[in-house]
């Protein structure tokens, strides 16, 4: 039975789906003028589907790393994912392939719809819901993007080889909330950057990354100690 609450947790979801997912034509936008293809930008919203891990990729390939590079950078990003999962699952309780679909849909936006809810029923409508609607405008809006930027051509002409570090510093920026999560992304960045001139492209921001991983570790052990 559907009841005036689910229906606002239904309405609160999809908002912020479609919020969110309307921001996939700025990552097709972008990935096509760094440098992929229409289906290469597609297949990574299709495929990765975590938006920051995708920025990050198209930012280490543009700046002139490798591929590989780009996909250590973005792995290493969208591992907290593993975290949400491990802190949803028994209230989703999803077993076979349907664990494997809602793995598919664990990002930021429907881990948080989830685990504000009160009840087990309405913590799945929130994380469906809502990770659903991402999936599908991001995907869309990702190919209306890409599209897009295929036809803008050289990025640095408009100033858009800067659109990159825009949009992830966009993404991070909110997440901030705390000193000791200014700290940890000071680090790294102060890391990444001294590390520009020594190694080669893309390099940088993969060791940042570890060094402000591994500071987010060690901090909370020794505030324990």
């Amino acid at each position: 039975m559907t009841t005036g609450s689910d229906r606002q947790v239904v309405v609160d979801s999809l908002g912020v789906g479609i919020a969110t997912g309307v921001y996939g034509v700025s990552f097709g936008a972008i990935a096509t003028a760094s440098g992929l293809d229409v289906w290469q930008a597609c297949a990574l919203s299709l495929l990765v589907f975590t938006g920051a891990s995708q920025f990050a990729f198209v930012g280490v390939v543009a700046a002139g790393g490798s591929a590989l590079t780009g996909a250590l950078t973005a792995t290493l990003l969208g591992s907290r994912n593993t975290f949400y999962g491990l802190s949803i699952a028994q209230r989703l309780d999803v077993r076979g392939v349907r664990r494997a679909a809602a793995a598919h849909l664990v990002i930021d936006e429907s881990t948080a719809m989830s685990v504000t809810r009160d009840t087990p029923h309405q913590a799945r409508l929130g994380f469906y819901w809502t990770g659903a609607s991402v999936f599908v405008l991001w995907n869309a809006m990702t190919l209306v993007g890409a599209l897009a930027g295929e036809a803008i051509g050289d990025p640095r002409a408009y100033g858009l080889d800067a659109a990159v570090a825009a949009a992830f510093v966009g993404l991070l920026w909110p997440r901030l909330t705390s000193t000791t999560t200014r700290l940890v992304a000071a680090t790294g960045a102060l890391a990444a950057t001294a590390l520009v001139p020594l190694t080669p492209s893309g390099v940088p921001i993969v060791l940042g990354g570890a060094v402000a991983v591994a500071m987010g570790l060690a901090l909370p052990a020794r505030a324990a100690s």
